[in-house]
């Protein structure tokens, strides 16, 4: 009896049970490739790996077990973590296999008091449009009576039903994503507050009928600066302000509710909540006059590029931005470089049979084939490259700094290093070709290759914001790149069906 009694005194003593899981998806409706199920980096709710792959990331996740960690009382239910590279809509049976994992996952664990879910807010599905709107009403449907507190990024396209199936919704105040684990702590602490009494969340959101430009979608200058530090200031400033949220949206979704949105979280008074969405929403409004499409082309950027006065300059291929869905194999400014005789550059392209061609020939090998342009026809032709294969590695890396995301951990899957033609002995030119796609958030992309970013001239990287917390520190100037293809930055280039037809900015 005794024997008993001690070990229900060590057993520990939950007083409340918290459900946390994630499905993240950025969705280009002009990217013909679904994303498919095997596309997905998945971590099921029971792996052992769980928590140790949070613990070392610094996204929303681990930001909601900074908090609901502090207190042992807490028990943590693991549910499912998927996550995969922005592609095309996520395939139908993809897209039902994972929401039906993730519910299992929580139901599976006992009764929940309350649940903390990472969602993007840009999936789109090939039955669902909208398809975070619809994850979120299932889950509500599956826990009908609890806290559901939910946290988008930046670039989400929110509808208005969404608001309804959860308590609240917290989006990443700035782009780059640097923010994505302090918003994560400010959605468990949203979540702990209201299962004990002391907060009623309210919620409102006011969506200006445009289109937020990517181009000004860096949230540390420009036009989104001073609009961002309203929303953060408004959040420290007031009390009764749980949470204020102003984002661009993502403008190559082709869905109802594209494009940018307030969204307030108030303590109790929907007034308020109502009343600064709507003054945050007309601060987007108001500058719509200001989104010009001023980008220079691929020649006159490269042309420019070899003229500075500092290097290295940084190229935004932006039509080509991986993180938004594109193909991530565009050959627009390598042909450029070629054609103009550039040196000093460093180019990453996604072509696995380049990567199977410099295998065979080996480290020393002489490279010599047509390389990009092989995933669509957006994004340029194949351009042939001569070089000499210089390396291969498995194309894993780690960032430990704060990142674009907050991710930590990055694949490329192998990767050729190609010293490509017009190289001199101080001075390379070098054609990265990667076996997997992958965005260019951190600079130890081509760092752990060897390649040293002060020693080019010209940095080209396959995105438009998000590199920049990456590429500022390495790099004299940045310049964005008004490239072709499935994130071409002039929505003009592509039809729109569901998108409504007034926008503001849809057209050139």
């Amino acid at each position: 009896m005794r024997l008993l009694l001690l070990a229900a005194l060590t057993l520990p003593m939950y007083t409340q049970t918290i459900g946390i899981a994630m499905l993240m998806h950025e969705s280009n409706s002009f990217n013909a490739n679904p994303t498919q199920r095997a596309d997905f980096t998945v971590v099921a709710g029971n792996a052992p790996n769980w928590r140790p792959f949070f613990d070392a990331q610094k996204n929303e996740v681990t930001g909601f077990l900074d908090v609901v960690t502090r207190d042992p009382k807490i028990k943590i239910v693991q549910g499912l973590y998927a996550s995969a590279t922005p592609k095309g809509a996520v395939a139908k049976p993809a897209y039902e296999s994972l929401v039906n994992e993730l519910i299992d996952s929580l139901k599976s664990q006992g009764p929940l008091d309350g649940i903390l879910l990472a969602l993007h807010g840009a999936m789109v599905a090939e039955h669902f449009p909208q398809a975070d709107e619809e994850t979120l009403r299932r889950v509500r449907e599956a826990f009908p009576k609890i806290p559901i507190v939910v946290t988008h990024d930046f670039h989400a396209n929110i509808s208005p039903q969404t608001l309804n199936y959860c308590t609240a919704l917290i989006v990443y105040q700035q782009t780059p994503h640097i923010d994505t684990r302090a918003r994560g702590q400010r959605a468990a602490n949203i979540l702990l507050r209201t299962l004990k009494g002391e907060i009623h969340p309210v919620q409102s959101m006011v969506k200006p009928p445009m289109v937020f430009n990517i181009l000004y979608h860096n949230t540390f200058a420009g036009v989104f600066h001073p609009i961002t530090q309203d929303s953060i200031q408004l959040e420290n400033s007031n009390p009764k302000i749980l949470s204020a949220s102003v984002l661009a949206g993502y403008q190559y979704a082709d869905v109802p509710f594209m494009g940018p949105a307030a969204v307030i979280v108030a303590d109790g008074d929907r007034n308020l909540a109502e009343r600064e969405a709507k003054r945050l929403s007309d601060r987007l409004w108001a500058v719509r006059d200001e989104l010009k499409l001023n980008a220079p082309n691929a020649e006159s950027a490269v042309k420019n590029a070899m003229r500075a006065a500092k290097f290295p300059v940084a190229l935004m291929d932006t039509g080509d931005n991986i993180g938004g869905g594109s193909a991530g194999d565009s050959t627009f400014l390598l042909a450029e470089l070629l054609k103009q005789k550039a040196d000093g550059w460093v180019v990453v392209m996604y072509d696995p049979a380049a990567v199977d061609a410099a295998l065979k020939a080996g480290i020393g090998g002489t490279f010599d084939m047509p390389v990009g342009g092989k995933s669509d026809s957006q994004h340029g032709q194949p351009i042939h490259v001569k070089g000499r294969v210089r390396s291969f590695d498995d194309g894993d890396y780690i960032e430990t700094a704060v990142r674009h995301g907050g991710n930590t951990f990055y694949k490329m899957g192998l990767t050729a290093v190609i010293e490509a033609e017009g190289s001199t002995p101080t001075m390379k030119n070098y054609l990265v070709l990667t076996k997997k796609r992958s965005s260019p958030n951190s600079i130890h992309q081509i760092v752990h290759l060897g390649i040293y970013p002060e020693r080019q001239k010209i940095l080209v990287a396959k995105g438009t914001i998000a590199p920049r917390a990456a590429y500022e520190p390495v790099s004299a100037e940045i310049v964005l790149v008004d490239t072709p293809g499935a994130t071409a930055v002039n929505p003009g280039h592509f039809t729109f069906k569901l998108v409504p037809k007034d926008l503001f900015g849809l057209k050139p």
